[in-house]
Formats: structure tokens, sequence, C-alpha cells
């Protein structure tokens, strides 16, 4: 099941995507939640109401005549692994790292799947990272890697934007990575179950329809299971926490010349079966 956070009429909603549309669940249910964390939450008491009122496709809603937005609009935790490709770590000129490399996002980087992402006022260095999202579900503390899979929920695009030179003025790189609008993700959350294998999917980024990432997420160093292995051991992962997976080479900031991106251009992140982000860039306020 394809499930989205979605606006019409002013009023922000969850619906059940298929065919080109979109079923508003609490019209068909109004006791379901009203949020996609809730929702998450409440998922395995709720799966079958929220999948017969998706079949039944009342008040359904074509794409084009509604804005789909953040799928959760305010996460509880955004963390993401960096060099964890090894095309990226051989771009970046460094060393596969020998434990897991993570930051934060913080959630008021969150964005919508097609809304602006800000080039900052305080500098222009904006840099897009194409990323596989994994959206916690169950979670918990301390979760083994075999029982990884079932701490997910469910799968999305998303983009690692990152402003570069704040990113690179200090050892840590929570500021630069966490500039509002920063952490692009949707355009909706595919359930686990309508994803046989995360790590084979196509990933690619496209600036202004030129490629410029293309890869698998079979390439990635540390796989999900190890990610959320070793998370755990530290924090507890809650339903509707974001884990961006790592990125592949072909960031702007290793090309020669380097390509930031600049207002007016399009961002465009694409991964097989989980559909696509599509984002201009705009002046940052």
């Amino acid at each position: 099941m394809k499930l989205a956070t979605f606006d019409a009429g002013g009023r922000s909603q969850l619906g059940a995507v298929s065919d080109g549309k979109i079923v508003p669940l609490n019209a068909g249910a109004p006791g379901l939640p009203e949020d996609m964390t809730s929702l998450i939450a409440a998922w395995p008491q709720i799966a079958g109401e929220v999948s017969r009122v998706a079949q039944a496709g009342a008040g359904a809603l074509p794409l084009d005549q509604v804005r789909l937005l953040a799928p959760i609009r305010r996460p509880g935790k955004i963390m993401a692994i960096g060099l964890n490709y090894a095309d990226h770590i051989a771009e970046s000129k460094m060393e596969t790292p020998a434990q897991q490399v993570w930051f934060s996002k913080m959630p008021t980087s969150a964005n919508g799947p097609y809304d602006g992402i800000e080039v900052p006022k305080v500098s222009p260095y904006l840099d897009y990272e194409a990323e596989l999202v994994a959206v916690i579900g169950r979670g918990g503390r301390h979760i083994g890697k075999a029982d990884a899979p079932g701490a997910v929920f469910g799968y999305c695009c998303g983009n690692d934007a990152t402003e570069r030179m704040w990113q690179h003025a200090t050892p840590q790189w929570v500021v630069g990575k966490s500039f509002d609008t920063h952490a692009p993700f949707g355009p909706w959350i595919t359930t686990a179950d309508e994803v046989p294998d995360p790590h084979a999917l196509s990933i690619r980024c496209l600036v202004n329809d030129e490629v410029r990432q293309d890869s698998n997420t079979g390439n990635l160093v540390f796989n999900i299971w190890d990610q959320i292995e070793h998370l755990s051991k530290a924090m507890t992962l809650e339903p509707g926490d974001l884990i961006f997976t790592g990125t592949p080479g072909g960031i702007g900031a290793a090309m020669d010349p380097r390509q930031f991106l600049k207002v007016g251009d399009r961002v465009r992140v694409e991964i097989e079966g989980l559909g696509a982000l599509d984002n201009p860039c705009v002046a940052g306020v």
C-alpha cells in the first residue's frame, strides 16, 4: 500500500494512493488516526481497516487535484548515514569507514515531495543527495539484525540536501545538514510488504533532467539491517522515525568544476517502485 499525506481544500489528510488517485482514509473510516505517525503506531490494529477503505475507493481524487505533503509532517527523528556507497566514498577522497558514520537532520528540515528547496541566504553551496529512506514502524531498542526487517514500516524517496560550506566548517555535520526545507521525502510511503528487497532498487538523481547519480541500493556499504541494529543500540527507534540510508556517487561538490544548485534548478530523485521527488530550488528566506 502507498500511504500519503495530502492537502485538498486547505486541510491536511491521510490517503491511500493507487492508479493515479488518492483515497481519503478518514472520510471512509472517521475513527482512523488523522496523522501519519499515529497511523504507523497503530498499524498492527488498523491495517485491515485501512486496506478495506483503500479498496472501497470512496471519495477518490485524482492525484493532480491534490497537493502531496511530506508524509510525516514533523518526524521525531531524522537520522542519516554518511559515506555509505563505495563510489561516493571514492569521490569524497576518504577511506571506507570501519564504523557507521551518523548525523541527524532536524525535524524542521522535513519537506514535501514537490515543494521548494531553499538556497540559503547565508551561502550558495547547496548540494543534492538522493537516498532511500526507511520509515520505522514497530521500532524498539537493541534490535538484532535478523529482526530489523520487522522494524520497518515502509520506504520512500529522500533527498539529503546539504549546505556544503556549513557542513565542512566544523567536524560535526548537523547544522549544515539541517537547513529548513533540506529533507524532502515521499512522495508517499510504500509499505514494507510491497518492497520484497530494499537492497535491490535502482536509484537516480537528475538536476534539470541531467542524470547526476545512478546506482542501486545493493551497493550500500552498511545495509539497512546493519543500520537499524547499530542505531537501536544507542537509541529507541520509534514509529515514524526516518533513516536516510546513504547517497551514491555523483554529488555536485565532487564534479569538476563543482556544480552547486541555484535558484530555478529542479532536482528529481527516483527510486524503483517508490515514485519520485521533484523539487524546485527557490530563494531562501
